[in-house]
């Protein structure tokens, strides 16, 4: 999300806009296409679905059978995750840019990987210092939002006078795996308030006012 094309999400005008890429037959195509800028990669963020799109590719094309069969062999069987549906590409690739569907559960077990640090069942599924760069906050002067990592959005949770922190993945409707740091709690969120303005304070409300109450008021 910081990379030196000129592609902003949350910028209408902007060449490298996601919706200016889905109507194309090559989003790779389209994205290394895209104006440079000045920005000085690393330290300017702006949401850039499409940058995540390269990434992808990049893994697709270095790994002996592609990236769809090493994240199953490498993720998903480990974890026991069978039923699940990537969005593609128009090249039939995986898109790691969003729409990867999964049972609740599944996304659960995901979060909880990363709350154990890379360990499933006693195997080290993903390097411990991988998790720790993913749960890093690079943009802590940003004024709009409380972080980012890897991938991964820092969202600092308020009930009462407690603050938690922390990291997750956050899409569309305001679906969300949250992982937080000081407690023993992965919440994974469903909702379909797709493309609404309010999908992702809706969920912050229910986090913030039910479930978290629900779970520490419940111990004490």
């Amino acid at each position: 999300m910081s990379s030196g094309f000129d592609g902003n999400d949350q910028d209408s005008e902007s060449p490298g806009n996601e919706e200016n890429m889905y109507p194309t037959d090559n989003w790779v195509k389209f994205t290394l296409n895209l104006p440079m800028t000045e920005n000085k990669i690393g330290k300017n963020w702006n949401y850039f679905t499409a940058g995540v799109v390269i990434t992808g590719d990049i893994l697709d094309k270095s790994l002996p059978q592609g990236l769809k069969d090493y994240a199953d062999k490498k993720l998903f069987q480990p974890l026991g995750i069978k039923n699940y549906k990537w969005q593609l590409t128009p090249q039939q690739k995986p898109s790691l840019a969003g729409g990867l569907r999964m049972r609740a559960i599944d996304f659960a077990t995901f979060g909880q990987l990363y709350k154990n640090k890379g360990i499933w069942n006693g195997k080290t599924i993903l390097n411990t210092n991988w998790i720790k760069k993913s749960f890093t906050n690079y943009f802590t002067d940003h004024k709009d939002f409380e972080g980012y990592g890897y991938l991964f959005w820092r969202k600092i949770y308020k009930m009462g006078n407690k603050n938690l922190e922390a990291y997750q993945c956050s899409g569309n409707g305001g679906n969300k795996i949250i992982i937080f740091a000081d407690i023993p709690v992965v919440m994974v969120i469903t909702a379909t308030a797709y493309n609404q303005p309010y999908a992702h304070s809706q969920t912050d409300k229910m986090v913030e006012e039910y479930l978290l109450p629900a779970l520490i008021m419940g111990k004490e």
